[in-house]
């Protein structure tokens, strides 16, 4: 099955989005709440961030395309 450029382009973006984040970072998602990236997994279904926001002491966990980088550590 062929796949369209949309659909590599989309996987591209958000592999190269969660190579660059790491614990740590400082994300919003897409619900608008600030947090902090506690790790990047994968499981089955692919890639995933784990953050825990400023406003809960829970870990939440967002697909790479939900969150939006505010600032990272080196």
């Amino acid at each position: 099955m062929e796949k369209s450029m949309f659909q590599l382009k989309s996987k591209t973006e958000a592999s190269l989005r969660h190579k660059v984040l790491k614990g740590g970072d400082r994300v919003k998602t897409s619900n608008h709440h600030n947090g902090v990236v506690v790790r990047v997994d994968r499981d089955e279904n692919g890639v995933f961030i784990v953050v825990r926001l400023d406003v809960s002491p829970h870990e939440f966990v967002y697909d790479p395309d939900e969150i939006k980088v505010i600032w990272q550590r080196d």
